[in-house]
């Protein structure tokens, strides 16, 4: 296979790959084609000239076999392309917010800027059969870019978060220019059918691209590739933190700590998307109509610190404290306390043992991509005494996780009754749906995810060498 090139906000050193993420996913590819992976530093550097957005310096070095670069960002640049365009704007709305998107004008030329000073960065790195892979919202435009500049690598882009319907994607000012932009990839990648026919509905009715079928759409004088590639984890890998020491520790305390407790968990990022309030008033609301509940379940819930300079992220932040606050005081006994708030990050290696010790795992966004958490949970089981998996519908996982208990998150009194559904169900059921899942978990892995995804990528036709693509 020819060199991989990945392109992503942050980079991962490979040979870290037990700080999960796309540093597991695209190791052995990146190791064993020597790649290359670019993007940003994570440093924001106070430009000279009153502040004026700046180049941003280049950083490289080696990670065994694998090159990494990054590049700053200026104080501005980072404003308005990641503070402003990606998370003020493009998160928001493709999580269906248009209430908490801002669509200040210098937000999207500022995300314009840096996706161009992105690809002059990276152009002259490029080798002529490079294979170009890039990651999630933040670098859209990116091939459009790449192209201006002459680049004609197969390159292919994955969007980690999901795709909204056409009417909510159009509340975008611009938003033509962006689906524009992916007609510069030869593969785009979705997380789920859903978002597949999000885009297809879309590219159709505003861009009046021609289907071409077997997954393929022409428009703007190009043929883009798209199609569904559900991103799963390294089973073998998580299976082995589970194994290892701190795994096996955690466990055990646990088991120790909560013998005459039923434990359920939530591991989530603070973020609106994630439907953390709904989540505490189902589990008050159970507490309130299933008394046998009281003194007898836990809820150990981790939302981990996220963009809390944000205004949207400070009022969950509050929400979430006064309902577990709440619901601690009216139902708390001397030696139980219903809710475990933790708000802080939990090392990774500790999560297989608190997911195997907890009775059922609530993973219930309004809103998500994908959600890695319910694949590690299920993994993390005990097969002869299994956890059950309460699942929202709206997020990614559902489409392949159809034996979870699925749930709409907006309904608290439902999901209240779900729960209390998951605490009941007999051994016999809980055995025959973990068998089930772990099926679909371990087929559809994270290396399925990638190989399949590339492969597609290789394959691809070249596009057309006469026809050049004007800057957007």
């Amino acid at each position: 296979m020819p060199r991989l090139v990945v392109v992503s906000n942050r980079v991962a050193d490979p040979r870290k790959t037990a700080a999960g993420g796309l540093a597991v996913a695209l190791a052995e590819v990146l190791n064993n084609t020597g790649g290359l992976w670019f993007g940003w530093s994570g440093k924001v550097m106070e430009a000279a000239q009153g502040g004026k957005p700046g180049e941003g310096q280049v950083h490289s070095h080696q990670a065994g076999p694998v090159k990494l670069v990054t590049v700053d960002l200026s104080r501005e640049d980072h404003d308005c392309f990641y503070a402003g365009y990606a998370n003020g704007v493009l998160w928001p709305v493709f999580h269906y917010r248009l209430d908490l998107a801002d669509f200040s004008a210098s937000y999207i030329t500022g995300y314009r800027r840096v996706n161009q000073m992105f690809a002059r960065k990276l152009q002259p790195l490029l080798r002529d059969d490079d294979i170009i892979w890039v990651h999630d919202y933040h670098l859209i435009p990116l091939a459009a870019e790449l192209r201006a500049l002459g680049c004609r690598q197969r390159i292919g882009f994955f969007l980690h978060i999901p795709l909204p319907p056409s009417l909510i994607l159009a509340a975008i000012p611009g938003h033509d220019w962006l689906i524009r932009a992916l007609f510069a990839y030869d593969l785009v990648g979705f997380q789920s059918q859903a978002d597949l026919l999000h885009f297809s509905r879309y590219v159709e009715s505003e861009a009046h691209a021609q289907s071409l079928g077997d997954g393929r759409w022409r428009a703007f004088n190009r043929t883009v590739h798209a199609g569904a590639y559900p991103i799963g984890i390294d089973v073998q890998e998580f299976e082995a933190l589970a194994r290892a020491p701190e795994g096996a520790e955690m466990f055990e305390r646990m088991r120790r700590e909560y013998s005459r407790r039923k434990l359920l968990v939530g591991v989530d990022r603070l973020d609106y998307s994630k439907g953390l309030p709904n989540r505490m008033r189902a589990f008050r609301d159970l507490l309130e109509r299933y008394p046998e509940h009281r003194n007898s379940a836990t809820l150990i819930q981790i939302a981990s610190p996220s963009r809390e300079d944000v205004g949207a992220y400070t009022d969950i932040l509050h929400e979430l404290e006064s309902l577990c606050g709440s619901i601690n005081g009216n139902f708390g006994e001397l030696d139980w306390m219903p809710v475990r708030y933790i708000h802080r990050t939990v090392a990774r290696p500790r999560l297989p043992g608190l997911y195997r010790a907890s009775r059922v795992a609530l993973v219930t966004p309004l809103r998500d991509g994908m959600n890695l958490v319910a694949k590690e949970f299920l993994t993390a089981q005990d097969p002869a005494d299994p956890g059950v998996l309460v699942l929202s519908r709206f997020a990614g996982a559902a489409e392949q996780l159809r034996d979870a208990v699925l749930v709409n998150p907006y309904d608290v009194d439902a999901l209240a009754n779900a729960i209390h559904l998951a605490l009941q169900m007999p051994l016999e059921e809980r055995r025959m749906r973990h068998q089930s899942l772990m099926a679909t978990i371990r087929k559809y892995d994270v290396h399925w995810w990638c190989d399949s995804f590339l492969d597609t990528l290789v394959q691809a036709e070249p596009q057309e060498s006469g026809t050049p693509w004007l800057r957007l």
